[in-house]
């Protein structure tokens, strides 16, 4: 057999067999030290409650590699316990704001199966239902349906978008006015229009467009609840940033907190101040050159 076939479907390591391992192929006894991944972490504030040294062979969080092949143990805030590997954890977020998104057994619970009546000349010829079964029926995947009030303006044009959503971070009023002080940029654009569908639209909507040098800005932190752009939702972010790109635009970043960069212009900021505003409009001569870039300056 292979070596490619011999790792389909491999099971992930226990922790203390994987720890193991790891001591003998770095040949030290601490093969990662505590704190080496915390800022991976920090992002994920729900799994770090839910993660307990003692239920994992005494090996801390931020000892452990986000991308660890590796099956942990993790008890939830109502106490159930569950084994799963980072990856599997960190992907489980996606749109929910519940805690019982991190938990099997609390989603589960948040959705029970109960038995669906159904009409009597029904229920002669049909088995059994359930409420989740109803549910993954309706969840089925459906022929893609695009919104029709995208204007039919070329690829890469901006426009004013009536489906854009409204400003969600007051962060982002202080960065489009400090950069109105700075550039004479045109201004009141939310979209872009794209080649294929971002989801049920052909446009997506940037937090700042600036159709003058084709370069939008979006500003990311991980929001009160510690679950915006992580998990599925950076999976989003990346697949926006691929569809602005394809349309001849380019992409800046302002990352916060412990959310590290996804694009080569991305930014990571502790604070949104004047300096920002220097490193951010510094960027941008880096990408379409201080030619360009200056004769915007005020």
């Amino acid at each position: 057999m292979s070596e490619v076939s011999a790792t389909v479907g491999r099971v992930p390591e226990r922790v203390q067999a994987w720890w193991a391992r790891r001591q003998w192929s770095k040949g030290l006894d601490v093969p990662y030290p505590v704190g080496a991944y915390r800022e991976a972490w920090a992002a994920f504030p729900a799994l770090v409650r839910q993660y307990h040294p003692d239920l994992n062979d005494g090996i801390a969080l931020s000892q452990i590699p986000p991308a660890a092949d590796v099956l942990l143990l993790w008890q939830c805030d109502t106490g159930h316990r569950f084994a799963a590997t980072p990856g599997e954890q960190r992907l489980r977020p996606g749109r929910e704001r519940r805690r019982s998104a991190w938990c099997p057994e609390c989603s589960e619970k948040a959705l029970p199966t109960r038995t669906v009546a159904l009409p009597m000349r029904d229920a002669v010829m049909q088995p059994a239902v359930t409420a989740n079964a109803v549910l993954r029926a309706r969840r089925a995947p459906r022929p893609q349906r695009l919104c029709g009030k995208t204007p039919a303006v070329a690829v890469g044009e901006a426009f004013v978008s009536v489906c854009a959503p409204k400003p969600a971070s007051a962060v982002e009023g202080r960065v489009r006015a400090d950069l109105r002080e700075r550039l004479a940029l045109s201004e009141g654009w939310n979209a872009v229009r794209v080649a294929r569908p971002f989801f049920d639209h052909l446009e997506v909507w940037p937090d700042l467009a600036f159709p003058e040098l084709r370069i939008a800005v979006e500003y990311d932190s991980i929001g009160r609840h510690g679950l915006e752009h992580v998990g599925k939702r950076e999976i989003a972010d990346r697949r926006k940033d691929r569809a602005l790109r394809s349309a001849g635009w380019e992409i800046v970043r302002l990352r916060t907190g412990a959310l590290e960069p996804l694009g080569p212009h991305d930014l990571r900021l502790a604070s949104w101040n004047r300096a920002a505003v220097d490193r951010l409009i510094d960027v941008f001569r880096g990408i379409r050159g201080p030619l360009l870039v200056d004769a915007y300056l005020r």
